[in-house]
């Protein structure tokens, strides 16, 4: 048996090529840079270095009374708006001992669910697209054009909307709304096919997902890592389902938690597919029930100045990206002492210097879209 080699330099076999992936790299959502080691086409180490984008949120919140909070807490996840701002109203109201009224609590379930539908067409369109396929983007746009418009009519904004308040939500239902809001559902639904087929059911997206960047279920536990990411390795929890806030102890006949074991970027995707999917269906049970529910007040009256009694409370909710927490401390005040934000991105992109390592390079970009993070969501 002869063994030759060829075409090695000098000291090649001993030297690792250190690469840097952005700050500023188009297929990062945002500004995140990863500094890989390299053996050849080999990832030996990743390490993400954030911090790029940080706001400081958390400071600027001690800084801001619990209705200026809001603008504040709906931004950090730009893709999931009223999902950040329904944590914060949350912990206020928990810490209050105030019960928001029955109109508000099916309201904010179904915005909630329709921000989750927003959250993962973004998703849907944009990972095929970092793989080639330009395709999807544009229908993920038209889907989520349809459904903004509703969500703009009812809030006035598209990506910020600034509905929810201390007690309840903003202001109740446009005449015609919730008639508008099922014609929107409607047309997204009968509209999935194109990621059922055109992307998931198509072979050279297939082939460049399936057993790529297999994330464990140990892997999982040990990053806190949350949502459709967690469920695709097999972590079956959601909060929805385990610990039920808002309307969704009277939905569980609807909600399904989708999980997969294989833990690879097709699995990530399947998940995200199939919960959005499960997200429309219990948008059109949240306008059900609305129909029934009587006339009624969509808020709480409150003080000119609003103070949290002392103590602390914590309110956790399933964002569309993974758990979403706010840790608040009280000390009788106006403003909030302490303000703690645990985002899913942040736990969720820890994974990949586990995640990435003995990968190619080549995969590197279709492991790191299937991450499915917003930056903002990061650097808090």
């Amino acid at each position: 048996m002869t063994e030759t080699t060829v075409g090695i330099g000098g000291a090649a076999e001993s030297t690792d090529m250190v690469l840097n992936i952005g700050p500023q790299h188009p297929s990062t959502h945002g500004v995140l840079r990863l500094r890989l080691v390299l053996d050849g086409e080999r990832i030996v180490s990743a390490e993400p270095v954030v911090g790029y984008m940080h706001r400081g949120a958390e400071k600027l919140f001690e800084a801001r009374d619990y209705r200026q909070i809001v603008m504040l807490a709906n931004r950090h996840d730009w893709l999931s708006a009223f999902s950040n701002e329904l944590g914060v109203v949350m912990a206020v109201e928990r810490m209050l001992g105030m019960e928001v009224p029955e109109r508000a609590v099916w309201m904010r379930t179904l915005l909630a669910e329709l921000n989750r539908v927003l959250n993962h067409l973004m998703f849907l369109g944009s990972y095929p697209l970092e793989l080639g396929g330009i395709t999807p983007i544009f229908h993920a746009f038209r889907e989520r054009e349809d459904l903004q418009a509703v969500m703009e009519e009812i809030s006035g904004g598209r990506m910020h909307y600034m509905f929810n308040r201390v007690g309840g939500l903003k202001e109740d239902l446009p005449a015609g709304w919730l008639g508008r809001a099922r014609a929107a559902i409607d047309a997204c639904r009968t509209r999935m096919d194109v990621y059922d087929k055109l992307v998931h059911g198509n072979e050279i997206f297939r082939a460049r997902t399936r057993g790529v960047g297999v994330l464990s279920a140990e892997a999982v536990h040990a990053y806190g890592v949350s949502g459709p990411i967690a469920r695709a390795s097999g972590v079956d929890f959601d909060l929805r389902r385990d610990e039920p806030y808002l309307a969704y102890g009277e939905l569980q006949d609807v909600l399904k938690v989708v999980t997969r074991s294989e833990g690879d970027c097709l699995a990530r995707f399947e998940v995200l597919l199939d919960q959005t999917h499960n997200a429309l269906d219990l948008a059109v049970a949240c306008l059900d029930r609305m129909a029934e529910l009587p006339p009624g007040p969509i808020n709480q009256r409150l003080p000119k100045v609003l103070k949290a009694p002392e103590g602390e409370t914590y309110a956790w909710t399933e964002n569309p990206l993974g758990i979403n927490g706010y840790y608040l401390v009280s000390k009788g005040e106006k403003t909030p002492y302490r303000l703690k934000l645990r985002s899913a991105s942040y736990n969720n992109i820890q994974a990949l210097a586990v995640l990435l390592p003995g990968q190619l390079v080549a995969d590197m970009v279709a492991i790191l879209g299937s991450l499915f993070f917003v930056v903002g969501d990061i650097d808090k």
